[in-house]
């Protein structure tokens, strides 16, 4: 006997593929929600899983890699990932979905907006089909935003300092987010300092090209002051948007680069 069509849908914590389970959570009654737990994810990311969980009655299943970011470290010679070598995405994302999956027949849907110009990750196993509701829909952030706010969901705590969902040490995080960790996780940032200096072969390997984040530290004062700048610019050219569009803004001028998709939706 052929086995139903599967259709699932990946939570990062982010604003976006929540938007999207809460649109699609009463259409697709046998949606399967789940979230791929480095281990390595902020406090916040695991309140807001909670809250929508709770809001939207769901179920969310928490897919882990067989073992943890220290040994897939460990494999890579110590090289942290980074936007050239993204084995962190690989093998803590990508496989244990691919896992969860197995060979049944499946429907990925994903948040990619109708105002977005890129693709999510889609799986080279062809059993697993991707589907883009928003841009089939047309929907853009505003509408991301809007569907949050009436469902009562909201956007996560920790869009008050970061743009984007990911682990806590996420190699895509801009300068003034590493200092926010900083200030907001202190425990966080000394564990990323301590991932960058603890190589036995004496090589040095950092998150943010061209620096350590001691280095970035030193200069927290000046990054501070360079982005709240950023941000009265960006009020006085756009009075009445809202401030975490601000911040998304802003932080897309310092460093536009696009993510991992199948950690930041």
């Amino acid at each position: 006997m052929t086995k139903d069509m599967r259709h699932i849908l990946g939570l990062s914590g982010g604003k976006d593929s929540t938007a999207l389970a809460v649109l699609l959570h009463q259409e697709v009654p046998q949606m399967e929600y789940f979230f791929c737990d480095t281990g390595q994810e902020l406090a916040e990311t695991y309140e807001y899983l909670e809250r929508i969980k709770a809001r939207l009655g769901i179920t969310i299943q928490y897919l882990s890699a067989e073992r943890g970011f220290d040994h897939w470290l460990e494999v890579y010679g110590g090289v942290l990932p980074s936007p050239q070598m993204r084995w962190c995405t690989k093998q803590m994302k990508i496989k244990p979905l691919e896992k969860f999956v197995g060979e049944d027949a499946a429907v990925s849907y994903i948040g990619i907006r109708a105002d977005e110009n890129r693709d999510g990750y889609i799986s080279t196993k062809p059993n697993i089909q991707p589907v883009y509701p928003f841009k089939e829909r047309g929907l853009v952030k505003a509408d991301i935003v809007r569907i949050l706010e009436e469902s009562g969901i909201g956007m996560p705590d920790y869009y008050r300092w970061r743009s984007r969902s990911g682990c806590y040490f996420c190699f895509f995080q801009r300068k003034y987010e590493w200092v926010m960790l900083a200030q907001e996780h202190p425990d966080l940032f000394a564990k990323a300092i301590a991932y960058e200096q603890n190589h036995a072969d004496g090589r040095t390997y950092t998150w943010t090209q061209g620096e350590t984040l001691q280095e970035l530290l030193a200069r927290k004062d000046q990054i501070i002051a360079d982005h709240e700048r950023a941000m009265r610019r960006q009020a006085e050219e756009r009075p009445n948007q809202a401030l975490a569009d601000a911040l998304a803004e802003v932080l897309d001028e310092e460093d536009g680069t696009l993510p991992c998709l199948a950690c930041h939706l």
